[in-house]
């Protein structure tokens, strides 16, 4: 045990660079209070002081705070983890984050760390930079034409308004999109509702959680343009990343781009692979034309994609 908690120490200090070179930035009054104001919103929000109480919400607070180099959030979110307090409990989550925190000094964490088992391999996805916002749509020129995609019969979800198909098929070819993969997950997260929230705090046509509204500039997540604005976004940033496979494309949607990338293809959840077979009944092809200007394709899957 001794040996794994010191190994999962080892594995936060190399992936906590990004945070302990921001930690001297503390010293700015500002980002202080910035970090005291955050860290007192997870809190309320964790133990429904004065607001409901969101597990999701004080963990993506806690998240935010952590970000800019909080110790005491980083404890906080390790402590959710290991009691599944308003998120899953996942000891090697647990243990990342206690260790980052026993990285930054932190006694309390140290300890902590030492009851449990190692330390998850990967950063959490909450940890890492967000990407930026999309850019505003540019106009196709002749040397950059839009992708090609093939005459493959798909079918629009009887359930679909027509309103809502309109709209995807008139924004998808900014986002170099095929409408229908759009309607598709769409029709699996929502079922076209765009007031409906899940039990993971998922919201709107797209259900987006409030870290990938946030990552995608989306303001109102129950705003139907708003939702499908940002739920296209992060579908463009998926599409490169695992360069237009829709199978791997598809489970980071269900299950976060870090699962996938954990697991090395799509991960053993019976949800999730329900949740590919429904997308590949609409589409049809399983790798399609993407954007490979977004990202950089996935170090970890450029072979063997499409596993499971």
């Amino acid at each position: 045990m001794v040996l794994g908690s010191l190994c999962g120490l080892a594995t936060a200090q190399s992936a906590l660079a990004p945070l302990a070179a921001v930690t001297p930035q503390l010293v700015a009054p500002a980002l202080a209070i910035e970090v005291l104001r955050l860290r007192a919103d997870a809190t309320a929000h964790e133990h429904g002081e004065g607001v409901a109480r969101d597990g999701a919400r004080a963990a993506a607070l806690y998240c935010q705070a952590a970000r800019l180099g909080d110790t005491a959030s980083l404890y906080s979110l390790g402590w959710m983890h290991a009691h599944g307090r308003g998120v899953p409990r996942d000891d090697a989550q647990a243990a990342w984050f206690f260790a980052a925190a026993a990285a930054l000094g932190d006694g309390p964490s140290r300890r902590m760390l030492a009851t449990l088992g190692p330390a998850a391999a990967e950063v959490p996805d909450c940890l890492r930079p967000p990407e930026p916002p999309p850019a505003p749509p540019v106009a196709v020129v002749d040397d950059d034409p839009p992708p090609v995609f093939h005459a493959v019969a798909r079918s629009v979800p009887p359930q679909a308004p027509k309103s809502i198909v309109d709209l995807v098929k008139k924004l998808a070819p900014q986002y170099r999109l095929e409408p229908h993969l759009v309607l598709a997950i769409m029709a699996a997260e929502s079922n076209f509702d765009p007031t409906v929230v899940s039990p993971k705090n998922a919201q709107g046509l797209m259900q987006l959680i409030p870290d990938t509204a946030a990552r995608f500039n989306v303001q109102d997540p129950f705003d139907p343009t708003q939702s499908i604005k940002g739920g296209m976004a992060y579908l463009r940033w998926l599409m490169a990343y695992f360069e237009g496979d829709v199978t791997l494309v598809a489970a980071a949607y269900n299950a976060g781009e870090g699962t996938v990338e954990r697991y090395k293809g799509v991960p053993p959840f019976a949800e999730t692979q329900a949740y590919i077979e429904r997308i590949r009944r609409f589409i049809g092809d399983l790798v399609l034309p993407f954007d490979a200007r977004v990202t950089r394709p996935s170090p970890h899957l450029r072979q063997g994609r499409g596993n499971g």
